[in-house]
């Protein structure tokens, strides 16, 4: 038999699938007992990071100063300036653009040398005496001179 269409019919299956749907909801509450009181819900970090549903050892609590916590790059520390005059080999100097490195025999380090802090016009694998001050992006090389 074919369904019929009038509006009495269409409301009636709307309140059945309701009422049904309705039913189901209260159905599926009276089942679930699981979340129904907060200790269940709670989850705890035990010391290497995984969640855990026991409360860690109070005994195993580290205390951590806030103070001693670094957030950033650490500052640069000042240059010492007793024994100023360094000496070094220049490894590479490109005098087109004015600029270049000279690598610290004592601590093998590069420093960056411009043009401007020279005294006398140097090439690669001049040695050279030097002092160190501080530049906006790390150690520069000044007062640039050759040794004879």
């Amino acid at each position: 038999m074919a369904e019929s269409w009038n509006k009495k019919e269409r409301e009636k299956k709307k309140q059945q699938n309701k009422k049904e749907k309705e039913e189901r909801k209260q159905e599926r509450k009276s089942k679930s007992t699981q979340g129904n009181n907060l200790d269940a819900m709670i989850a705890y970090i035990d010391e290497n990071g995984n969640l855990s549903s026991v409360p860690p050892d109070p005994r195993k609590k580290i205390k951590i100063d806030v103070n001693d916590i670094v957030i950033g790059v650490p500052k640069q520390e000042d240059i010492i300036p007793e024994n100023n005059i360094h000496k070094g080999v220049v490894t590479f100097f490109n005098a087109a653009k004015g600029y270049g490195f000279i690598k610290d025999k004592e601590t093998q380090q590069s420093i960056f040398v411009h043009a401007n802090n020279l005294t006398e016009l140097i090439k690669e694998q001049d040695k050279v005496s030097f002092e160190i001050e501080k530049g906006h992006k790390g150690a520069v090389a000044v007062n640039v001179k050759l040794l004879k």
